[in-house]
């Protein structure tokens, strides 16, 4: 996602898709266009949630890794290497890579994408913005996460999305309690985010993971009392808001993945995979 004269991304140059030793076990969907319809439902045994413990902590310890690499000068194209490396490296396999099609092992969303942002030769910048969302399948299951930084120093405006988008998530995920529908937890991100005037994405929401990468399950990231699925004990989903400096609205690439918004103003986002326990959410994309 190279730059125009005016600071607007276009599509980058993509590098060969990466290799994955064949001992690794691929997800059902790699090499067809779709993944299975989901079954089984949102709720996991404790035997199965041991194995989601597991495939969250590699996704973290990934996400973090990655991050720490976020500097003025490396490409997207490198974080996707890095994040594919240490996955790879732990015996897993990057969900995201052959998921629809998707040609790479992590989401580079940078400045004003939104999501899905394709990982290629664009070099970062002082002062841009870069979500990495990454995700691991290790055991049989699933685990997702995504985190926000700052590309070396940039804006106060810019700091400031990025600290309260991670706050509205952590609002967000301290709402999901036993018992309340799951609308509850967008009417905890929405009515923070509309403190500071963000425009909060409805289109692009959490999702249940596990056994599938997207189970089906819609947790809303905006007040949307439509979706009244109650949180039980033992499900297990995602948490997952954007939000921007501008518009809600969005504009979707060619490329079918590349989803940025309307205004071109800056987004940010932040993403765990929660389990519902008796105590209440508790974070599984931990390192």
């Amino acid at each position: 996602m190279p730059k125009t004269a005016s600071g607007v991304l276009i599509p980058g140059k993509l590098s060969p898709l990466r290799a994955v030793p064949k001992s690794i076990t691929r997800p059902e969907y790699v090499g067809n266009l779709a993944p299975s319809p989901h079954v089984g439902g949102d709720r996991y045994s404790d035997s199965e949630i041991l194995r989601i413990r597991k495939s969250s902590k590699i996704a973290a310890q990934a996400l973090e890794m990655v991050l720490g690499f976020v500097k003025p000068g490396v490409s997207t194209d490198e974080l996707d290497r890095i994040g594919h490396d240490f996955i790879v490296g732990q015996g897993g396999y990057p969900s995201t890579l052959g998921y629809r099609g998707f040609p790479k092992s992590l989401c580079s969303s940078v400045n004003e994408v939104i999501c899905h942002g394709i990982p290629d030769d664009t070099v970062l910048e002082d002062g841009d913005l870069v979500n990495i969302d990454i995700s691991a399948y290790f055991d049989g299951m699933h685990g997702d996460t995504n985190g926000t930084v700052v590309v070396g120093s940039g804006s106060q405006e810019v700091i400031d999305l990025v600290k309260r988008t991670e706050e509205a998530t952590m609002r967000g995920i301290k709402a999901a309690l036993p018992g309340r529908e799951v609308n509850i937890i967008g009417r905890a991100i929405e009515s923070y985010a509309k403190r500071f005037g963000y425009g909060v994405v409805q289109e692009f929401t959490g999702h249940g993971v596990g056994s599938s990468f997207h189970t089906g399950l819609i947790i809303p990231h905006y007040d949307a009392p439509e979706f009244s699925t109650k949180i039980e004990l033992g499900m297990v989903f995602t948490v997952e808001p954007m939000l921007t400096l501008g518009t809600r609205e969005w504009d979707m690439w060619e490329d079918d993945w590349t989803v940025t918004t309307k205004d071109k103003k800056y987004t940010a986002q932040f993403e765990h995979t929660i389990l519902i326990t008796q105590d209440g959410p508790e974070i599984l994309t931990v390192p």
